[in-house]
């Protein structure tokens, strides 16, 4: 992964059952992307969670692109 996405999320199992949040923070990668789904802006993501940066929301938009950006093998 980017050093931008490995600086802006993180993984620890002792916090949100190991899912990817950001920065340390209780808030959830899937709960920026569920927000940005929704139809929310990354400006109006940023007010309903303000400890959030715009880089916050863009690391969080890498990081679902680069887990779901892989090989598929067909056998």
């Amino acid at each position: 992964m980017p050093d931008d996405i490995n600086k802006r999320i993180t993984i620890d199992p002792e916090q949100c059952g190991g899912r990817p949040c950001i920065r340390g923070m209780r808030i959830r990668v899937s709960d920026v992307l569920d927000l940005l789904a929704a139809g929310r802006t990354a400006e109006q993501v940023i007010e309903e969670l303000p400890d959030l940066e715009l880089e916050d929301v863009r690391a969080a938009l890498r990081y679902a692109s680069c887990r779901i950006d892989h090989p598929v093998l067909a056998a």
